[in-house]
């Protein structure tokens, strides 16, 4: 603490003195270096904000500082950190065209702004540059997985991996068994990720709310809430595990709870999700003047993002398909989103919203993509069990609506109902034709 205190000190009268070269200097120190890596975000902003400015020439600096903004953005969803990081990448970029540390940031910039086919491009000439520099493989993987290329996104993490088994790999690898339905997998590799630990705590938290969405998804609810808790003691009032654990309790019917627990990850960041989830929560608890106002601010958002001519937005597609609202809407924001990435989660929103824009052939081929790995989703059998009845494939909707709520009988406040409903009607119906 007294090195942070003094580190804090140093770069406060970096402002006032005379020799700025001299404080300068000392900030060099590897030791005073490890520390300002673990200062808090906002601190560690302020230092190199200090560093920046008084050495405008060392691009590392302005690099370091992108850095913090960039981990300043994953812990508030605040665009406007991104846009900041961006804006000094481009400037050191312009500078310095071969500078490495600054074109790798850019690579985490793209990933953030959903340019996946970029960032890909851009991975593949960094590795040409640096073969045994981990980040590269990392930022491969997560462009692959997002264009629906699974297998070489294994190839990339494998490699990731074998350089530097950390946090970051583990997380990634984690994910990657999840999706190819090793359940028992993921949730081990999790586990390491957790223990490799992070001087960044919204890392920690966020490999803990991603353990307990894995729980929460395969039916493991107690186990889901203690992971959810767990982030928000490593690092209080995340966002993402309010609405874990609100989603949680909404599904339970534990809406007291919920609410106040969504209301705290909406206050944090309005993400059209924590929107939606608070509104069924209110819906759930007969409050339906407050379920209205969220209504109006999910449609609050989508004014704001057609204004700001943001055309993908899978998730905001099925909010509007969950609630029966907007779906011409919601068909355009899939489509368009489509042509950003092609992973199976985004042929599940395209097939969930064609679907209720009762196209069914089309949804049902668009589902056929997104169950194509086994992945353990209930939603995705969900979706698929609804579609599939639509159609009168009776076995197959039987099929997939009893696998969704095999895998999580309460997979979300409102829609795990209209699965049991629509089993339920099957039974009867089949009862009834004997």
């Amino acid at each position: 603490m007294k090195m942070i205190s003094y580190l804090m000190a140093a770069c406060g009268l970096l402002a006032q003195s005379a020799e700025p070269d001299r404080l300068m200097a000392a900030l060099k120190d590897r030791t005073i270096a490890d520390q300002i890596s673990r200062m808090k975000t906002d601190d560690r902003i302020k230092a190199y904000e200090a560093m920046a400015t008084y050495q405008k020439d060392n691009l590392h600096y302005q690099n370091l500082l992108a850095t913090a903004y960039i981990q300043k953005m994953r812990e508030t969803a605040n665009p406007d950190y991104l846009t900041r990081a961006a804006g000094i990448v481009d400037a050191v970029v312009s500078a310095d065209g071969g500078n490495y540390e600054a074109l790798r940031l850019r690579s985490q910039i793209e990933l953030e702004r959903h340019n996946f086919a970029a960032v890909a491009s851009v991975s593949r000439t960094l590795i040409k540059i640096a073969p045994d520099d981990p980040w590269n493989w990392g930022t491969l993987g997560d462009a692959l997985m997002e264009l629906g290329q699974y297998e070489p996104a294994a190839d990339a993490y494998q490699k990731m991996m074998s350089l530097r088994p950390d946090l970051a790999s583990y997380n990634r690898a984690s994910y990657y068994r999840f999706v190819m339905g090793d359940v028992d997998g993921a949730i081990r590799v999790m586990k390491q990720a957790i223990q490799s630990g992070s001087r960044s705590p919204e890392n920690v938290a966020w490999c803990l709310v991603d353990l307990g969405n894995i729980y929460f998804k395969t039916g493991q609810l107690d186990t889901a809430e203690l992971a959810y808790n767990a982030a928000l003691k490593v690092f209080p009032q995340y966002h993402a595990a309010y609405y874990g654990l609100g989603r949680l309790h909404a599904a339970q019917g534990k809406y007291p709870a919920a609410i106040q627990e969504l209301k705290q990850a909406q206050a944090a960041v309005p993400m059209v999700e924590y929107l939606a989830a608070l509104e069924d929560a209110y819906a759930g608890a007969g409050l339906k003047d407050e379920a209205r106002r969220q209504q109006k601010m999910i449609e609050a958002v989508d004014r704001l993002e057609r204004a700001n001519n943001q055309a993908a937005n899978r998730g905001l597609a099925v909010v509007y398909a969950d609630h029966d609202r907007q779906l011409p809407r919601a068909l355009e924001l899939a489509q368009a989103e489509l042509n950003v990435r092609q992973d199976i989660y985004t042929y599940d929103a395209l097939a969930w919203v064609l679907y209720k824009n009762n196209q069914h052939a089309e949804a049902w081929a668009a589902m056929t993509k997104a169950l194509r790995l086994g992945t353990p989703e209930p939603s995705f059998h969900y979706h698929a069990g609804m579609i599939a009845k639509a159609m009168g494939r009776a076995e197959d909707a039987r099929k997939h609506l009893e696998k969704a709520l095999a895998l999580n009988a309460k997979f979300d406040a409102h829609q795990s109902r209209l699965a049991e409903a629509a089993l339920n009607s099957m039974k009867i119906a089949a009862k009834g034709s004997e």
